[in-house]
């Protein structure tokens, strides 16, 4: 049954959303088409430049993406302090950079006198205006908007080219986070698009690796890490995020060259995460019915504010292990820098 956007979202809990949104009918967004022949390829640009536009426009931070053959994965961060902070002007310039301003609007911008009704009607606009602009359904709304429109320019037809409502998923803890932006990251490696995060286009990693590149139009503005000294960003090293991804990437891809690292990631120590169940929690993000990520607390009390008894949240079966086709007695004991004792994965079977 479909849930109202209103009753998926809870900023009281958390900023931090997962968002997938897929092509109708098999239609391809970028890559090439198996039956025809034909090459999407720089449509992943498309959706690039667009990201990039409306990071930069939105109160809403971008920590992870990938695009994808038919569909691309989000990690967004709302910002609605950050909205707040805008000045009136702010507020109206970003929204002209999107749409037309009614007449009225520009009449107030350019100074002219107003009276009363009209100054009403105009601060009305403003804090519509304001709310749209960290809102995760208006966001979604504009990249799909763009890039359905250019696809069906290009192919000569009309017609939906998505599959429907974006979904999304609410991350309650750290440790959801860092397993969602893990599992976006890790999306071109596990289709067999790439071998290795450095090699994997069109993702938010591999843009992190590549650094500042003078493109236009600029690519995605993406959430900094902590090592980068600023109060807003991602709570993590990025040091700790590569080593991570590079563990867990080789963890569940069986078939991947390449040697385990000689001692895992400090983040894993820090957030209380054994080997097995991290990988269980990675795989959340692709299995339906699954509308929010954390613990059992944090999963009831953002279901209470979502108006909602509860939220649907997998137990950890023991069957789920075979998934990755790694094997508990091949375990192997290092130690970490911080002296701690962990298990890391020795060989696959």
């Amino acid at each position: 049954m479909t849930i109202a956007r209103s009753r998926q979202i809870s900023l009281q809990d958390t900023p931090y959303y997962h968002v997938v949104s897929r092509c109708v009918r098999r239609a391809f967004l970028c890559g090439e088409d198996a039956h025809s022949g034909q090459s999407y390829e720089h449509r992943r640009q498309w959706v690039v430049d667009k990201l990039g536009q409306l990071s930069r426009l939105f109160a809403i931070g971008v920590c992870a993406y990938a695009v994808m053959s038919n569909h691309y994965h989000l990690v967004l961060k709302v910002e609605p302090d950050t909205a707040a902070s805008w000045s009136e002007r702010e507020v109206a310039e970003r929204w002209a950079a999107l749409f037309q301003w009614p007449l009225l609007m520009r009449r107030w911008y350019q100074g002219e006198s107003l009276i009363e009704p009209e100054l009403l009607v105009v601060q009305q606009l403003i804090g519509e205006w304001r709310t749209r602009l960290y809102s995760i359904s208006w966001f979604v709304r504009l990249l799909n908007e763009t890039l359905a429109r250019q696809a069906n320019r290009e192919d000569g037809c009309k017609g939906h080219f998505w599959e429907g409502r974006f979904k999304s998923q609410a991350l309650l803890t750290e440790s959801a986070l860092l397993a969602c932006m893990t599992y976006v990251d890790l999306n071109p490696i596990r289709a067999g698009l790439a071998d290795r995060p450095e090699q994997s286009d069109y993702t938010s990693l591999k843009q992190r690796l590549d650094g500042e590149q003078p493109a236009a139009p600029l690519p995605p503005l993406l959430l900094p890490f902590a090592n980068q000294r600023t109060s807003n960003g991602l709570p993590y090293a990025f040091t700790d995020y590569l080593m991570l991804v590079d563990w867990t990437g080789r963890a569940i891809r069986v078939d991947k060259r390449g040697h385990i690292p000689a001692c895992l990631a400090p983040i894993l120590a820090r957030l209380g995460l054994d080997e097995i169940r991290w990988l269980k929690q990675v795989t959340l993000f692709r299995r339906r019915g699954i509308r929010v990520v954390g613990d059992r607390d944090h999963c009831q009390q953002f279901a209470r504010h979502c108006g909602q008894r509860r939220c649907y949240q997998p137990s950890f079966k023991r069957s789920l292990l075979a998934s990755y086709k790694l094997s508990v007695l091949h375990l192997v004991p290092c130690v970490s820098a911080s002296g701690l004792v962990l298990f890391m994965p020795g060989r696959f079977l």
